[in-house]
């Protein structure tokens, strides 16, 4: 890591951007960045932070109770922690008067999805933190509509969907060849076998499903004869707390370009002047290295910049589309169902769809995806599946697990379920924890191991400790992508315990497949996207998503039968050796590259 001017300048006006748009929310983000000799410190920050540092310790009760006497207080730490149910019970208190109503009224219409109400809410506010909210919100929502023009290709009818628009992309995406090819404004001769990438963050700042996928796929094409490029969104990893100021990283050979500028603009992340800084910090990468083709990953926010470079550069665009944003935001919510229909989850859908529409290709990770991807007229010999895989190392033998057992104090006789993952709602790891009190409840040796971290995993700690689990549950905290097949060799059975969410019906985890090729016995939620590559009783078992009781019973079985599952493990190892590596997803898309023109 390297500290530059640059990244220290950058990084100064990302801090300024958050302390003036939401003071809190600030101070609740420095305590999930600080080390924790730090952390301690915060409690001195008057209310807010002694409730930040309970939350993030995982006491959400008392730090609710240390700001109800203030509603004031309460509405802006619940919109700062995400809890909009505590935050519209505390907006209601506030007087009709008060002055920071209108902004704590934004704010809570936003998270809710009613985007149009949250900036009439401010029209009349005559704050100036009211009119940048304002500001920063209707340039988001202008982004969302399509109506900014320097972000995409691609407009928005007042009615949602053009349907003038969906026919004439959907007749030229039937058209023989890469569309950009045939209509593009011209630019510097591209190379037949460089591939541009554009992702949202990447190894080795973020490791996660998303990013290691992007970093297997890189090398398994560079493997295969093509030249592939990575480039993150800007201002990544400064945005993300990472005083970071190389502008490219090599890691295994492969070259992840970052675009970052002095500061970033405008008053919002996601808003029309960032878009446009990043467009044309991408196109200056895009004339340097002279891709053949533009290959960009989830969100629409690096679609988008695709599909602009596209037009300028005459480039074909390939749009992966690894997860529906907007059904993890629904998962998110305490009521997410209840905002399906709600303007901020159209908006997003709709672009979505857009940006599947005008790329030249998308490829998707299962079948799943690709159903609902057709289903929104993306015309079905356009869309490619190419599902998550593993490399060969992972279908090799698991290292030994005594010494790491010894170390985490797992006694010879005691089994351990458990799971590698980020701890978000909708992996469900609170009914895996409740599966396994009832387990140890019927005398059962048994011990679950969380491997991973994220925004949940404070309350999961409580929850354990609440449920007598102290000692019995480990949580590891994030481990490096090298060593997880380490904590897959502490595992009896790995556990999927996700929820019904839309997202986990649709959406396939990389770690699922991973544990397949480790050859661990796999227990999972019966959603769709699991049942794609868990056939029950072949290649693991399939029980009820949030219900403890269910999988208890599961487990039970499994594990007084060592022999069932090492044939569940075997079978799965198999399957996926069969299909699920990288190298056979690089001629896949070595294949989808040949379609677009590029060698």
């Amino acid at each position: 890591m390297r500290v530059s001017p640059r990244a220290l300048t950058l990084a100064a006006s990302v801090t300024w951007r958050h302390v003036t748009a939401d003071p809190v929310r600030a101070l609740v983000l420095a305590w999930r960045v600080l080390p924790d000799p730090m952390r301690g410190w915060l409690r001195f920050a008057g209310p807010y932070g002694r409730a930040a540092t309970l939350w993030g310790r995982g006491d959400k009760d008392a730090a609710v109770a240390v700001l109800d006497a203030s509603p004031r207080r309460l509405a802006a730490f619940s919109l700062a922690v995400d809890q909009p149910d505590v935050a519209a019970a505390a907006v209601g208190r506030l007087a009709a008067d008060d002055g920071a109503r209108p902004v704590l009224a934004a704010r809570l219409a936003w998270r809710e999805g009613r985007l149009t109400e949250a900036i009439r809410a401010l029209d009349r506010a005559p704050s100036l933190r009211a009119r940048r909210l304002r500001r920063a919100l209707a340039g988001e929502q202008a982004v969302l509509s399509g109506t900014h023009p320097q972000a995409g290709p691609v407009r928005r009818g007042q009615g949602g969907l053009d349907q003038g628009r969906r026919e004439h992309l959907a007749r030229e995406a039937r058209g023989d060849g890469s569309l950009r090819t045939r209509r593009g404004l011209g630019g510097p001769s591209p190379r037949g076998n460089t591939i541009l990438h554009l992702v949202t963050d990447a190894l080795p700042a973020t490791s996660a499903g998303y990013t290691i996928r992007t970093h297997e796929i890189v090398l398994a094409q560079r493997a295969a004869g093509l030249d592939p490029h990575v480039v993150t969104r800007c201002g990544y990893p400064v945005t993300q707390g990472r005083i970071d100021g190389r502008r490219l990283v090599m890691l295994d050979g492969i070259p992840y370009h970052r675009l970052l500028p002095w500061h970033l603009p405008g008053y919002a992340d996601t808003g029309p002047e960032t878009a446009d800084l990043g467009v044309e910090l991408a196109g200056r990468l895009t004339g340097q290295i002279r891709p053949a083709v533009l290959h960009a990953a989830s969100n629409y926010a690096n679609a988008r910049i695709a599909l602009a470079l596209g037009e300028r550069y005459g480039l074909p665009v390939l749009y992966e589309v690894r997860g529906f944003w907007e059904d993890t935001w629904l998962s998110r919510h305490p009521r997410g169902q209840e905002l399906a229909g709600s303007e901020l989850y159209r908006r997003n859908r709709d672009l979505e769809t857009r940006c599947m529409l005008a790329a030249d290709l998308v490829v998707t990770l299962g079948a799943a995806m690709r159903d609902e991807i057709v289903s929104r007229g993306v015309p079905a010999e356009k869309v490619l599946i190419v599902p998550n895989a593993v490399s060969q190392e992972f279908l090799g033998p698991l290292p030994d697990a005594a010494v790491l057992r010894a170390a985490l104090g797992i006694g010879p006789d005691e089994f351990v379920v458990g799971v590698v993952t980020s701890l978000v709602p909708h992996e469900g790891i609170g009914t895996l924890l409740e599966a396994v009190e009832r387990l140890r409840a019927r005398g059962l040796p048994v011990r679950v191991a969380i491997v991973g971290d994220g925004p949940e995993r404070a309350a999961l700690q409580r929850q354990a400790a609440g449920l007598g689990l102290r000692e019995a549950a480990i949580f590891t905290g994030r481990v490096p992508a090298g060593k997880i097949r380490e904590f897959h060799a502490l595992l009896d059975i790995f556990v999927v315990p996700r929820t019904r969410d839309r997202v986990c019906q649709l959406v396939t985890p990389l770690k699922s497949v991973e544990a397949m090729a480790s050859g661990l016995c796999m227990v999972t939620s019966e959603v769709k996207a699991l049942t794609e590559i868990i056939k029950h009783e072949v290649t693991g078992a399939l029980t009820m998503p949030q219900d403890p009781v269910s999988l208890a019973d599961c487990l039970e079985f499994l594990l007084y039968s060592p022999d069932i599952r090492r044939k569940l493990g075997e079978n799965a190892r198999e399957w996926v050796a069969r299909d699920r590596t990288w190298t056979h997803n690089a001629a896949r898309y070595r294949d989808a590259y040949a379609r677009l023109g590029a060698a």
